[in-house]
């Protein structure tokens, strides 16, 4: 056991500080990411110092069972390649622009229209697509304007980390946390709106509070036109998204698997975006921009993660956790760990390890250990960079733009905003369960 928690630890340490000082290494004019390497490391020596049986491992990750970490990478790569689609036609740009322009001269109206737009849009897509779709905007709209763009890139992150809880699809961590505890997606959705509608409007009220002294000087520039070239190429990826939706939300009822429906999504999105450029006689942009922006690394460290959570069940950690925390204030432990775990060891290996512990509980912690949870993992990354993949990409992008906004930066918010947004999130869901109940 203590081999198994030493390179466990190491390696999510290892993580970090690559996260940190070193996220990409180049090989010739290719970028890599280094946190799925490391994870793949520590996963590769934990096996090869036997500290679990392969053949176990092996069987763990193709089971047929609903925390097998395959179908849920393929329900979450397919609902990415979803919503890319959708930014490679300008979609999410358009919006924002629209946004922006009703807004004019004001920056209090501004903002207020952007943190709704990307609440709106978060709960049907997914934040990090979010995220890579508006933070690079939002640079080029504030240096155009000649304003700050501090408040509405913490406006953008945070709508995108706290209505992200909405659906199951909004977060990776949402489809792992539910789907390992056997949560569909109604019954998700049923005890989730409250806690995430009262949640997004402390956040926004937390967030001007912080930033009305700067929203108060106008605007000089004006926001940039956004046109939609290819409206058909559009009408297929939105009815191709909400239908999607629609059979996720009543795929438990119908028989079919939420990872079977997103595929079959995406599957009918390439064949008929596939005819329309054959009959045009055009590259497919869109899907090549979908094929080249897939979150790729995701694969390897998900599957690595999961490895290393396999060993730490077999050697009996986390059930010691799960015994630890006993069954009283299951929302209140689950959800403040969870939260503080995620910004030590990033959200994603936070939910595989929590899925672990509540599993070997026996079902004793309930729901409000689940949701507590997957409130933790959506809300932790608002309080460090660490805390989300989400944060580290947004970094990223800030950096290659020139905006200086470092750790002590992203500190100050995450105490302002996260830690307001974490109590009413609980609190509401406490409430919620009771009333279910």
């Amino acid at each position: 056991m203590v081999l198994s928690i030493v390179i466990c630890g190491i390696t999510c340490i290892a993580m970090i500080l690559s996260i940190l000082f070193f996220p990409k290494i180049k090989i010739g004019k290719i970028s890599i990411d280094t946190y799925w390497i490391v994870t793949l490391v520590g996963a590769a020596i934990l096996l090869a110092c036997g500290q679990a049986d392969v053949k176990k491992v092996g069987s763990a990750l193709i089971s047929d069972t609903a925390i097998n970490p395959v179908k849920i990478l393929v329900l979450f790569l397919s609902m990415t390649v979803l919503s890319v689609f959708l930014d490679e036609l300008g979609f999410f740009q358009y919006l924002a622009s629209v946004a922006l322009k009703r807004a004019k001269t004001g920056q209090t109206k501004l903002f207020l229209y952007l943190y709704v737009t990307v609440s709106i849009l978060t709960v049907f897509t997914s934040n990090d697509v979010i995220i890579l779709s508006f933070t690079p905007f939002i640079c080029y709209f504030a240096k155009n304007a000649k304003i700050d763009p501090t408040p509405y890139l913490a406006a953008e992150f945070v709508a995108a980390n706290t209505w992200s809880m909405a659906l199951m699809i909004g977060n990776p961590t949402n489809i792992y946390l539910a789907t390992a505890c056997g949560v569909d997606f109604i019954n998700y959705l049923k005890i989730s709106i409250v806690p995430t509608v009262l949640s997004g409007l402390v956040a926004f009220l937390a967030l001007y509070l912080l930033f009305c002294k700067k929203l108060a000087s106008p605007i000089e520039g004006e926001a940039e036109t956004v046109v939609i070239k290819d409206k058909l190429l559009l009408w297929v990826g939105i009815v191709h998204l909400g239908v999607c939706t629609l059979l996720l939300a009543i795929s438990s009822y119908i028989g079919l698997e939420m990872w079977l429906v997103s595929v079959c999504a995406v599957g009918s999105l390439f064949l008929i975006s596939g005819i329309i450029a054959i009959v045009r006689r055009q590259k497919p942009a869109a899907l090549l921009g979908c094929v080249k922006r897939a979150p790729y690394p995701l694969i390897p460290f998900v599957l690595s993660m999961f490895v290393l959570i396999v060993v730490l069940n077999e050697q009996g950690v986390t059930q010691a956790i799960g015994n630890l925390f006993g069954e009283s204030l299951p929302i209140l432990k689950y959800g403040t760990t969870s939260f503080l775990a995620s910004n030590l060891i990033n959200n994603i290996p936070m939910s595989v390890l929590y899925s672990s512990i509540i599993e070997s509980t026996g079902g004793a912690a309930g729901l409000g250990a689940v949701f507590a949870t997957i409130v933790g993992s959506n809300l932790g990354a608002l309080f460090t960079p660490i805390g989300a993949l989400a944060g580290i990409m947004w970094s990223n992008i800030l950096n290659k733009h020139g905006v200086k906004f470092g750790y002590l930066d992203f500190l100050k918010i995450g105490v302002a905003v996260a830690i307001p947004t974490l109590v009413v999130s609980l609190g509401s869901l406490w409430l919620m369960l009771l009333v279910i109940a």
